[in-house]
């Protein structure tokens, strides 16, 4: 599989240019925020949410101006969601450097989280990119939702294949769907072809998260310990295909590790070892390859191109990862 670097060279001077911008569409005249946000700005990923916005903009007819906005747009929100959800967590940390609110404490990381929002709103108003607005405020709401009926369920326990998949879809698949839709947007493509953009988006976002839930069961050595979902109370598919499947009295028993003993070791072990055996793993897997396969057919619809590849790659590159 291509690294990330050899599948961003059709874009790479998209992604330099882009990354410019972000800059500056942070920038403010207060010193402290203007340190904040160049923090937020050195410690940035693989820039893996604003090359789909790219690659699919290329894909519906080509990068323009508003694309590099749709891209800053969305970096923005979902910004400014993590360095709320870093307060609400009491994290410390986020891959690997300091999180806002570790550095600066909480009152400052919430300012932070609100300037970044309005610069968001800010940037899609002053240039009337009502559309691309929609398309990630949409998304926005969707991942408040989805996060409030994870909670909501987990309290119960009660969470069947089909609740998880709202949840999912809503909490971290409606991003990378409104990535795809912005660039698709952002390109002039008509509403059908935007929604189309909006469901390979989807499709992809539900498998990334899959793959996420088998990484807490050891699958892939990737430096994250395992059962950090379980710790968290997190249900996710391979542990409901398992509780699905078991007889009342291991039902009974698993649900009570993971309620009552889910900081013990050897107690996660015990979960860990239950959905091994119960072919939930397997399970998951082959969902997983089932929604990559879906969203493939939709790509399949667009004509050949460098950033159709530059696509295909990226989504291999997020499902297929070792990390």
């Amino acid at each position: 599989m291509p690294s990330i670097d050899e599948i961003k060279k059709p874009i790479d001077k998209e992604i330099d240019a882009f990354e410019e911008k972000f800059k500056t569409s942070m920038h403010s005249k207060v010193p402290l925020l203007d340190r904040i946000t160049h923090y937020i700005v050195k410690r940035k990923g693989k820039q893996i949410r604003p090359m789909f916005v790219f690659f699919a903009a290329n894909v519906c007819g080509g990068i323009t101006e508003a694309t590099y906005r749709g891209a800053a747009l969305v970096e923005l929100l979902h910004t400014a969601s993590l360095v709320h959800d870093d307060v609400v967590d009491n994290s410390f940390q986020r891959r690997g450097f300091f999180s806002i609110n570790a550095l600066w404490k909480n009152k400052i990381a919430v300012l932070v989280g609100d300037y970044l929002l309005a610069k968001g709103l800010l940037l899609s108003i002053n240039n009337n990119d009502f559309t691309l607005l929609k398309i990630v405020s949409t998304a926005v709401e969707q991942m408040s939702e989805g996060e409030l009926l994870q909670i909501e369920k987990v309290r119960r326990m009660d969470i069947s294949e089909a609740v998880y998949y709202e949840v999912i879809r809503q909490k971290t698949a409606s991003l990378i769907a409104s990535c795809c839709a912005c660039g698709a947007a952002s390109a002039g493509a008509d509403d059908e072809t935007i929604a189309k953009m909006h469901l390979f988006g989807e499709k992809i976002g539900i498998a990334f998260q899959i793959k996420d839930d088998l990484f807490d069961f050891g699958v892939d050595d990737v430096g994250k310990p395992k059962g950090i979902d379980i710790k968290e109370k997190k249900v996710t598919l391979p542990l409901i295909f398992a509780l699905n499947n078991a007889n009342k009295e291991d039902k009974k028993r698993i649900i009570n590790l993971v309620k009552n003993h889910n900081d013990e070791p050897a107690k996660i072990n015990q979960i860990i070892e239950f959905v091994n055996q119960s072919g939930g793993l397997a399970y998951a897997e082959n969902q997983m390859l089932a929604y990559q396969e879906e969203a493939f057919k939709i790509l399949a619809t667009f004509p050949e191109s460098l950033s159709k590849t530059g696509l295909q790659n990226l989504v291999r590159f997020t499902i297929e990862r070792k990390k």
